[in-house]
């Protein structure tokens, strides 16, 4: 961010500067003044690839248990198509309808297309559920951690010890390396660690399918029922509710990453337009995405049947063999590192440009220090940003601390996020670019889709909430060991 800021300054600062060809143009630059675009059909994907395919692969197998053969992977076809759906919806409202000027970031996208209040609430939604997406991916990354230390203290101890490990150690540690990858100054630099992040993706997602394939034809049965978990001795009426309402929240959670699209597409060079290329990379993006979902979710579900565990990788699922069980949950926490980086970007740049607005004489908020690196251009150091982004990662780790419970934090951040991110504003913004005219019957369809995903999402919720509030009745913070 460093250097796209001193580039501005350098452009606007230089009265010899011909600021007719920053307005068209150039080899360096866009046509606002901005450092040229890079990104292609490839880093779009590679981009979204790592939003998408997540923790939430994982707690797949246990939502459709919940669910059953015929609603389970009903509802994740569902929320492919309405998420591909509405992400074209979203991806249109790129540019101002009148200036046609880029938004950088969703909520200038919303900003640009409707009202005050709708801005303000979109601000508030977004970043609290980013915030929490942090949480829920440091969470899930020492699920991993753990998993691999308890895998290699069973296998010496030939499965006669406990193996109980305390997780904290592990938060710390992803914790201190998000603080160092934090310092990357933007999105359009985070290319080369999405690519790795989305090859991870595919690993970990691969093994969980070849181990669910395996285990299916080791059983020599299909396991799970048409209607799912039955209640009975280990589920009551109530909990058989709440849990298919949770399992819709961790669906949900797979599915979102329509928070950071906007800010994906502002990587994306043109021609062709940004528009052309999102809609090519969000389709291919999302067809892999689902297609590795339902596998993942179906074979997991006929592998374990009614006990389908939480986390596949990690809790009561998949064993043996270990070695590479290791190599999928070692995937899982480097996917999540990087996943981690491309989810808070747009909280560090809102954050950082509101500061550099409120104080721009402040040198400690808009000054840069150059620190030379060999063989490679020199660093940007801003201290604002090393300072705030440091307590950033540092407040999300002691959270997770707080409250490590994975399918219950998932479904509901996928609960929470899904409908107003991916959803309602995508709609709203689209009714006001097309001008469609309300209570005509373009407008009612929309209408009724964003309503029919809001009860789906305050079911979700409150289901989640149950199995977070159940889970705190044992959990003793800081304290309880994995």
């Amino acid at each position: 961010m460093g250097d796209s800021a001193a580039s501005r300054n350098q452009i606007h600062s230089n009265p010899v500067f011909d600021v007719s060809v920053v307005q068209g143009g150039s080899k360096f630059f866009d046509d606002d003044g901005r450092p040229k675009r890079t990104g292609n059909v490839m880093t779009a994907s590679a981009h979204i690839i790592t939003a998408v395919i997540g923790s939430g692969v994982l707690s797949l197998a246990w939502a459709i248990a919940q669910l059953g053969w015929i609603a389970g992977p009903a509802v994740m076809i569902m929320f492919s198509l309405v998420t591909y759906y509405t992400s074209s919806l979203l991806i249109a409202c790129y540019r101002d309808p009148v200036t046609g000027k880029r938004s950088s970031t969703y909520s200038a996208a919303v900003r640009s297309h409707l009202d005050g209040l709708k801005f303000k609430v979109l601000e508030i939604v977004q970043y609290l559920n980013l915030f929490g997406i942090a949480i829920g991916y440091t969470i899930t990354a020492c699920i991993s951690m753990v998993a691999i230390k308890r895998n290699g203290c069973l296998h010496k101890s030939g499965g006669q010890k406990a193996c109980q490990i305390n997780s904290n150690p592990y938060m710390i540690a992803f914790g201190i390396s998000e603080i160092i990858l934090s310092q990357i100054p933007n999105f359009d630099k985070l290319w080369w660690l999405s690519t790795v992040a989305a090859v991870m993706s595919f690993t970990y997602s691969g093994i969980g399918l070849c181990l669910g394939i395996a285990k299916v034809a080791e059983n020599g049965i299909i396991k799970g029922t048409i209607t799912g978990v039955s209640i009975g001795s280990s589920v009551t009426p109530a909990e058989k509710i709440w849990r298919t309402f949770q399992a819709l929240g961790d669906i949900a959670f797979a599915y979102s990453f329509a928070i950071v699209l906007i800010e994906i597409e502002d990587t994306v060079k043109s021609p062709p337009s940004e528009t052309k290329t999102m809609m090519a990379a969000t389709k291919i993006s999302l067809t892999v995405t689902s297609l590795f979902y339902i596998l993942c979710g179906c074979f997991g579900y006929a592998a374990f049947g009614d006990l389908a565990p939480g986390n596949l990788l990690t809790s009561k699922g998949f064993y043996n063999p270990y070695w590479l069980i290791d190599i999928a949950n070692a995937a899982i926490v480097f996917h999540l590192v990087g996943a981690y980086q491309v989810f808070s970007q747009p909280i560090y740049a809102f954050v950082e440009k509101k500061a550099a607005k409120n104080f721009p004489d402040s040198k400690f908020i808009t000054k840069d220090i150059k620190i030379p690196i060999p063989c490679f251009k020199p660093y940007n150091l801003n201290l604002f940003r090393l300072v705030w982004r440091t307590l950033f990662v540092i407040v999300t780790t002691v959270m997770s601390m707080i409250f490590p419970f994975f399918n219950g934090v998932v479904g509901l951040l996928g609960a929470v996020g899904y409908w107003p991110m991916t959803i309602y504003f995508p709609v709203e913004m689209y009714i006001a670019q097309k001008k469609i005219p309300k209570w005509s019957t373009r407008w009612l369809c929309l209408q009724i889709l964003s309503l029919s995903v809001l009860v789906i999402a305050l079911l979700a919720a409150v289901g989640s909430i149950a199995g977070v509030v159940h889970d705190l009745k044992i959990y003793k913070p800081f304290k309880s060991s994995s």
